[in-house]
């Protein structure tokens, strides 16, 4: 079935000599992976619209097994992210966490538009961290492994102090920090900041601000829980270890 979509190139890998499998994350039909054929050709115009980020417009025949990509145009070619090694890895993480967290041919127009706007905010500012967090716990949830960060994960309290337990999998309030006493006590921001990052899209935040302290806090939450639970390997995420991006 010929299916027109709009998508974003996630993953190329060669096949052959000439053509590509590209891995689009699309409005329609969610992960589809694709042969580009003759993507490898530099004067191929599947080249120019199967590059890492791009998004596009795509006719692709789908089926079962590998869909075939018969036509693509550039809707956003997203230079900016694209010539910038610190964007670039930061675009490369949030992409190989959408490719290996999400299933096949499993439409969620919500979290296509979240990697949209991810991927314009990084477009637009030097700093991504924060919107790469937000994103993060939206692709935690599709994964089936999201922490509970509204509420307490044992008693369901809402009203805090609480602590943040990797091996709870959430929030702790008092009466039920005794599960874990390794569990990272939370000011009422940070918990709220995490509420936050969960929960609202980026299309909704105009400006990001928030305490250097609070985010390294945070970022080295996620990495242990993401750790703990997570269950890939992710080169890009230790691409962006080196260059102190997740620290």
């Amino acid at each position: 079935m010929l299916e027109k979509m709009q998508g974003i190139v996630i993953k190329t890998q060669d096949y052959g000599e000439t053509h590509k499998i590209v891995t689009l994350f699309s409005n329609k039909l969610g992960k589809i992976a694709a042969i580009a054929r003759g993507a490898k050709k530099p004067k191929s115009r599947m080249a120019a619209v199967t590059q890492p980020f791009i998004i596009g417009e795509f006719f692709v025949y789908v089926n079962s097994g590998l869909s075939t990509i018969q036509q693509g145009d550039v809707i956003n070619a997203n230079r900016k992210v694209r010539e910038d090694i610190i964007k670039t890895a930061y675009a490369s993480y949030i992409a190989e966490l959408t490719e290996k967290l999400t299933d096949s041919q499993s439409p969620d127009p919500d979290l296509y538009n979240q990697l949209h706007e991810t991927l314009q905010w990084m477009a637009e500012h030097e700093d991504a961290a924060v919107p790469v967090m937000m994103y993060e716990l939206k692709v935690f949830a599709r994964g089936g492994f999201s922490p509970v960060v509204d509420q307490c994960v044992h008693c369901g309290q809402k009203e805090g102090p609480f602590a943040f337990s990797i091996a709870e999998g959430g929030l702790l309030c008092p009466q039920c920090k005794h599960k874990d006493p390794e569990a990272v006590q939370l000011s009422t921001k940070q918990a709220q900041l995490l509420r936050i990052f969960a929960e609202v899209g980026l299309e909704r935040v105009g400006t990001i601000s928030v305490k250097e302290e609070n985010r390294k806090l945070l970022r080295k939450m996620m990495d242990a829980y993401y750790d703990a639970y997570g269950g890939y390997y992710l080169k890009s995420k230790r691409f962006l270890h080196q260059l102190d991006k997740l620290l």
